[in-house]
């Protein structure tokens, strides 16, 4: 490796900071939470560098120590028991047809978060536009475990969304 622990940071978090900030938002729902989390992903980010051996592609360390700070984070929320976001919140939000993109990208990222960790993952990594070898090497799975985990997130979310509109 010829680049120093703090040079990669600094390039990892140029290139790959908007992707950290979507994961964030749509980890958690809170700005105050989200902006910690956030923190948090960069802070985790920068200490893992020390034992980065290049073995892997930058992104795939990335995503790999940022979506294990997200799942971490909601670890602790769910032990804390406090939902991420209540069924109120969601039911409160206009229908899919009315909302401009600021309110289409809410409503998705409440959907995604109302998703089990493991397939919050997978569909926030499709939506970075990963292939499913991509993913499957950060999330430890086959790719056709995670080509499988997409479909029927989709499906999910789907109906999550059709449940949504008709409240």
């Amino acid at each position: 490796m010829s680049q120093g622990p703090d040079t990669l940071y600094r390039e990892a978090a140029a290139q790959f900071g908007p992707a950290l900030q979507r994961l964030a938002r749509a980890t958690e729902a809170d700005a105050d939470r989200r902006r910690d989390l956030l923190q948090d992903m960069h802070v985790a980010l920068w200490r893992s560098f020390a034992g980065f051996d290049g073995r892997c592609a930058l992104s795939t360390w990335v995503y790999r120590v940022a979506h294990n700070v997200a799942a971490d984070h909601v670890a602790r929320e769910t032990r804390r028991r406090r939902p991420l976001v209540g069924l109120d919140e969601i039911a409160d939000l206009p229908a899919a047809e009315a909302e401009d993109a600021a309110g289409a990208l809410a409503r998705l990222m409440a959907l995604i978060r109302r998703l089990k960790m493991p397939d919050r993952q997978i569909v926030l990594l499709y939506l970075e536009d990963l292939d499913a070898a991509a993913i499957a090497a950060i999330v430890g799975l086959t790719p056709g475990a995670v080509a499988a985990r997409i479909s029927r997130a989709k499906t999910q979310l789907a109906k999550l969304n059709q449940e949504g509109q008709h409240d």
